[in-house]
């Protein structure tokens, strides 16, 4: 897809289409200037200005809403941390590539002033059109977090939630910051929760030792997220069920899972999907810069030194995992064929959810006359065959 193209008509036909009503079996979709013009049955007919458009004819496979990544580091080399405009098209590119439409820029545990510079750069790439996957927000993950479940993070910069910093960000770049993850039993985390809420930020637990009832007192000031749900925080105890208690079992809070088969265990991911229903649970990468890059030792996290070795990223130091070199189709796959999820209810995790918590729902996330062209065409095998982002076809 060339940057700025323009939109193109198109009428997929033959395929299953997943809409919010349910899937439409041997369906076609129309889409015109940009966004979805219409939606049928086989025994519905197209509109006939759509006999213009371009015909792409399937037999089978599926027609699905791109997907929705709010928390993804990186790709093909480059981190939002540091990427000016090269690096924030080729990171785009790169999960554009993999089906992912949108996505949330996410941060690493770092300085007031590295922070400031990712919502600089951000804020600016998005004043122009953007080309590939679309940033829709940032999402601050730290760096008020817990030393002791700091993970990959840099602890260096870590320390309890600072009001001032979060006034100067909202009153700079209004709108931009989604989703922002802390340690609620730091010190002033309810109050700095309140403050995001108020904020129309969501609150995110994770990188957190909070006890299931520090969680809860979180969720009643306005926590309504966790990161990468089991991983970096208080594990489940059959008498303290700790931070993955307090989220499997509070319908506030809806849950980031890493489906990558290395941070959860298949069984895992049933339970976390069991447990919160298909409504609440959400598909994320938490992808690094060396997502999509070949195996070695030259990477960095935050500026932590990383070794990936068979696509499986770890801290140099003390073998952490180190988020991961997850693509969205990937995980999206992993949930259907290993978790045993219907592709329905998986579309559902990678797009519907994550763009309701995010409140881009309105524009983007599901299959709908009217909201914009953000589109997969999968094969029978769940293999990507088409992307259309804002009704612009993208060239795998």
């Amino acid at each position: 897809m060339s940057g700025g193209g323009q939109a193109q008509q198109a009428l997929i036909t033959g395929a299953s289409v997943v809409t919010p009503e349910g899937v439409v079996a041997q369906g076609w979709i129309w889409l015109k200037d940009g966004v979805v013009a219409a939606i049928g049955g086989h025994s519905d007919a197209w509109p006939a200005e759509a006999e213009e458009a371009d015909r792409i004819d399937v037999d089978g496979g599926w027609v699905l809403p791109g997907f929705i990544d709010v928390h993804v580091h990186g790709g093909a080399g480059y981190d939002f941390m540091d990427a000016d405009r090269d690096g924030l098209d080729a990171i785009t590119r790169f999960h554009a590539s993999n089906g992912t439409t949108g996505l949330l820029a996410t941060s690493l545990t770092a300085s007031r002033e590295e922070l400031t510079g990712v919502l600089e750069r951000v804020s600016r790439y998005r004043s122009e059109p953007m080309p590939y996957a679309q940033v829709l927000g940032v999402h601050f993950e730290g760096p008020f977090i817990n030393p002791k479940w700091k993970g990959a993070q840099n602890p260096n910069y870590i320390v309890p939630p600072q009001a001032e910093w979060l006034e100067e960000w909202v009153a700079r770049y209004p709108g931009l910051i989604k989703i922002q993850t802390l340690a609620p039993e730091s010190e002033g985390a309810l109050d700095y929760i309140e403050r995001l809420a108020a904020h129309g930020i969501v609150p995110s637990c994770g990188h957190t030792d909070a006890t299931y009832d520090q969680v809860v007192a979180a969720a009643d000031r306005g926590l309504r997220h966790a990161v990468h749900t089991f991983n970096a925080m208080k594990p489940l105890h059959h008498r303290e069920p700790g931070t993955v208690g307090a989220v499997l079992t509070d319908d506030r809070i809806t849950a980031e899972v890493i489906a990558d088969g290395h941070h959860v265990h298949p069984a895992g991911l049933r339970i976390v999907a069991r447990m919160k229903g298909t409504d609440k649970v959400i598909l994320v990468t938490d992808a690094m810069s060396a997502a999509g890059m070949p195996d070695g030792d030259g990477y960095e996290l935050g500026g932590l030194p990383v070794v990936m070795t068979c696509g499986v990223a770890r801290l140099k130091e003390s073998g952490n995992l180190a988020g991961s070199t997850l693509t969205m189709i990937a995980a999206f796959r992993h949930m259907v064929k290993n978790v045993g999820v219907s592709v329905p209810d998986a579309s559902r995790m990678a797009s519907a959810n994550p763009a309701r918590q995010i409140g881009v729902d309105d524009v983007t996330g599901s299959l709908q006359a009217g909201k914009r062209a953000d589109v997969l065409l999968l094969d029978a095998e769940l293999e990507l065959k088409g992307v259309w982002i804002g009704g612009r076809p993208f060239d795998l």
